[in-house]
Order: structure tokens, then C-alpha cells, then sequence
């Protein structure tokens, strides 16, 4: 019998709580995640004529529409600031959580293949999605500058905060939290109740409706405080004033937002760990 022991580059041992998070080991893993980045851009825009084009048509397409039916027909205030860009500036930042929590809510049942067969950190693949998606916001942000610079070329009512623009990576960083926790939530409940994926497009468009995206919180008048109960309306609300000048800068509404944030993407932390270990089992 051979008594010599065996040295192995790599252990792998089951997590020791359910809401363990290895971030070192996230951070050796970042060359993986790097290729699911690329993975991820390559795929939206493979088979594709326009490619990136996609990214500015969208919500330029978007802000004709709600200019046209929300601004010209329905009449809905924008705190004085042009329809136009009201609306844009409202959509950049709302995309960015709801692709954000769409692309993550399958993460188990899309990459179910790859996670039967080579072991690394699951929450990679919905990092990497939230990742990728930072790249089609600073597209669709870019739009959103140039709009800015033209209406301030031409003296109209819009003005920029300097002194908050330090604010707008934490603004990121929440809704990113968000629709990372609530996607990986999702996720790991349609392992087991597929039929659930087919209302989130329908929850998605209802919150939005929701949410500040094509109406100032002030249009609810002295029930503005059940608009700001979401806590993605300060995100929407301060992003605005930042850029346009629209509203106020809501400080309180934003430590509410940062908290709601932690506590979700820890809680879908806490599920995502729990289903990872037998969710090969159902899905």
C-alpha cells in the first residue's frame, strides 16, 4: 500500500453556511469572468446587422414614443425640463436595472450544461451579466450627454449638479445590487417552477409604471410618499437631478435605496447558495 499522501492543487468543499460568499475566491476566478463578459457582449450581438447600433436605437426609439404619447397626449408633467430628454434620462438608468434583472433571472436554467460539468463560483455568471450590461448603459449614457449638450447649446431649462456627479457610481451600484439580487432570487426559484419566468416581462413593465420613469414623483401631489415606498424612484429621481435639474436631491430616500439594496442582493445571495447545491437535482 502506498502511504505516501497526496498534495492537490485545489480542494473543493461544500460551502460551510448557505450564506457563505467567497469574494477571494470571485477574485481568482476573474479571468472566467472575464470570458463570460465577452461570452455575454459577443451574444447580444451575434447574428445581428446593426450589432452595438441596437443599443441607441432602443431608447431613442423608446423616447420618441413616450414623447409622443405620454408628453404630447396624456400631457404628463416634467418639471419644466424639455419631454425629450425628461424621458431619455429616466430610460438610460431604468434599463440598466431591468436588463440587468432579466438577463440574471435564468441564470441556473441557461447555464444548467455548464454547471453540471466544470466546477467555479456560480455567482460569476450573473456578475459577468451585470458587468456586461455596464457596457450597453455607458452606450445608452452617452446618448443621454450629447442630448445634454445640445439643449444646454440652445439656453433651455436644463442644468447639471458637479457637485453630485460623485454620487452616480453609487446610483449604479444600487440598481445593479438590485437587479443582481432580485435576478438570482428569480433564478433560483425557477429551478423548480419554470412557469414562473413567464410573468417577469409582465412584473418588469409594471414596475415600471411604478417607478418615476415617465412622470416626476411631484405628479402624485401629497402621495408622492407611496411612489417614493419604491426604492428605485430616489435612484431614478436623483439621477435626474444630477444631469437635467429636475426635482431635489433626496439624501434620505437614497440611504433607504443603498439599505433595500444590501438587504436584497444578500438575501438572493443567501437563496442562490442554498438551491446551488441541488439544483441539478430539478432542473
Amino acid at each position: 500500500m502506498n502511504n505516501d499522501t497526496e498534495e492537490w492543487d485545489l480542494i473543493i468543499r461544500p460551502k460551510a453556511s448557505f450564506f457563505r460568499l467567497n469574494f477571494r475566491e470571485i477574485w481568482q476566478y476573474r479571468d472566467l469572468l472575464l470570458l463570460f463578459v465577452k461570452r455575454d457582449l459577443a451574444a447580444q450581438y451575434k447574428q445581428t446587422i446593426l450589432g452595438p447600433l441596437w443599443h441607441v436605437i432602443q431608447p431613442l426609439i423608446t423616447t420618441v414614443l413616450y414623447t409622443l404619447i405620454f408628453g404630447r397626449f396624456a400631457k404628463l408633467p416634467t418639471d419644466g425640463s424639455p419631454s425629450a430628454l425628461f424621458y431619455l434620462s429616466g430610460i438610460v438608468i431604468w434599463n440598466f436595472f431591468a436588463v440587468c434583472l432579466s438577463n440574471t433571472s435564468n441564470t441556473f436554467t441557461s447555464n444548467a450544461g455548464i454547471f453540471g460539468k466544470i466546477y467555479f463560483p456560480r455567482l460569476i455568471v450573473p456578475v459577468s451579466v451585470v458587468i456586461s450590461n455596464l457596457v450597453r448603459f455607458l452606450i445608452q449614457f452617452s446618448i443621454l450627454v450629447v442630448f445634454i449638450i445640445y439643449y444646454l447649446l440652445n439656453n433651455t431649462n436644463v442644468h447639471i449638479h458637479p457637485l453630485y456627479l460623485l454620487v452616480t457610481p453609487l446610483l449604479l451600484i444600487i440598481m445593479a445590487l438590485m437587479g443582481l439580487g432580485f435576478g438570482i432570487m428569480i433564478s433560483s426559484v425557477t429551478t423548480k417552477y419554470r412557469d414562473l419566468s413567464h410573468f417577469l416581462g409582465f412584473g418588469i413593465q409594471l414596475l415600471m409604471y411604478l417607478t418615476p420613469v415617465i412622470y416626476p414623483s411631484s405628479f402624485w401631489g401629497n402621495y408622492q410618499w407611496i411612489i417614493r415606498l419604491n426604492p428605485l424612484s430616489s435612484v431614478i429621481e436623483n439621477f435626474r437631478y444630477i444631469f437635467i435639474g429636475t426635482g431635489h436631491f433626496d439624501t434620505v430616500g437614497l440611504l433607504y435605496s443603498t439599505g433595500f439594496a444590501v438587504f436584497v442582493f444578500f438575501s438572493g445571495a443567501f437563496i442562490f447558495n442554498k438551491v446551488e447545491r441541488t439544483f441539478m437535482d430539478t432542473v
